[in-house]
């Protein structure tokens, strides 16, 4: 357990040391956007092709983590919506709680932790994995979201707008790209690999300090009132459930002979151990969802997961 703390423990210390840099007014908070610009716009897109272009093409097609990661996700999104709908919560809000709930902080933190953890031959599942949630995840549940909205022109326009941002995350296309130099076999000049390699490996640390900065901007502006009933549960869905939904299917699957390594299984296994994506909130914000109580959501997940995703690993390893 010493050795699994000994390689996690550094990553939630960069989280901590985002959280107070600006509680502590060391970061100011302007500042947190030109931090999260970076890495969306240069140091992730650069480490994500430079894992789809050293994964062998066919880890990117794989339909037993496909079906697995994404039959999970549904089930996810399908449970947390049909347990938090009320009078309170809104189709708006449930929908983007299910969201939280289904979605690891699999491109800020996944990537380099289960690099770290598990090696190159993680890549491809994580990727699998971070492909579904960005486009199919999270189109459902924008879907879903709109459905108790009145104004079926504001709705086509919010669900245009979603398209276009989807379109314009650099993210999904660094792996597509990645992926076809690696189909290819296409070999970037050694200057242009020096620049990308230089970037990927700021994406880490950047990364991680700017998920606690944006967990403490949204503690410090947060005017939410959410009783701890309304986030906290969804906190431990996405932390319990959602692994223990991937295992079991999962094992469901191998056992029916759906072609799925053991490897490849346990590696998504930890993608849904992961706490709650950050940029959910962001989402939640531009859809008119109460962001307080999602970034409750987010904070309560991402400080339980030191304990939780450390215990995994060792469970899984």
């Amino acid at each position: 357990m010493l050795t699994i703390f000994a390689i996690t423990f550094p990553f939630f210390a960069l989280v901590l040391c985002g959280y107070l840099a600006v509680r502590r007014a060391i970061l100011p908070q302007v500042a947190i956007p030109g931090l999260n610009s970076f890495i969306l716009y240069f140091a992730l897109p650069c480490m994500l092709y430079r894992f789809g272009a050293s994964t062998p093409i066919v880890q990117l097609f794989d339909v037993g983590v496909f079906t697995v990661y994404l039959l999970s996700a549904l089930i996810m999104v399908g449970v947390t919506m049909a347990s938090t709908l009320s009078h309170r919560i809104d189709w708006n809000n449930a929908a983007f709680g299910a969201l939280v709930a289904a979605f690891p902080n699999t491109g800020f933190m996944g990537v380099p932790l289960l690099l770290a953890l598990l090696g190159p031959g993680s890549s491809g599942p994580v990727i699998v994995a971070l492909m579904i949630d960005m486009i199919i995840t999270s189109s459902l549940c924008i879907a879903l979201s709109r459905i108790s909205s009145a104004d079926s022109q504001g709705d086509r326009t919010a669900m245009l707008n979603a398209l276009k941002g989807m379109l314009g995350n650099p993210l999904p296309w660094a792996i597509v790209i990645g992926a076809l130099a690696s189909g290819l076999g296409l070999a970037l000049p050694k200057p242009l690999i020096q620049t990308i390699g230089l970037l990927a490996d700021a994406a880490s640390p950047v990364a991680l300090f700017t998920i606690g900065a944006m967990l403490a901007r949204s503690q410090m502006n947060s005017a939410d009132v959410s009783p701890v009933g309304e986030y906290v549960p969804i906190a431990l869905k996405k932390l319990i459930l959602h692994p223990l939904l991937v295992f079991c299917i999962g094992h469901g699957a191998i056992a029916v002979g759906l072609p799925l390594d053991p490897f490849a299984l346990n590696v998504i296994i930890l993608v849904a151990c992961l706490p709650s994506a950050s940029n959910v909130s962001l989402l939640s914000e531009r859809f008119g969802a109460n962001t307080g109580r999602i970034a409750r959501i987010i904070l309560v997940s991402t400080a339980l997961s030191f304990l939780t995703f450390s215990t995994a690993v060792l469970v899984l390893t």
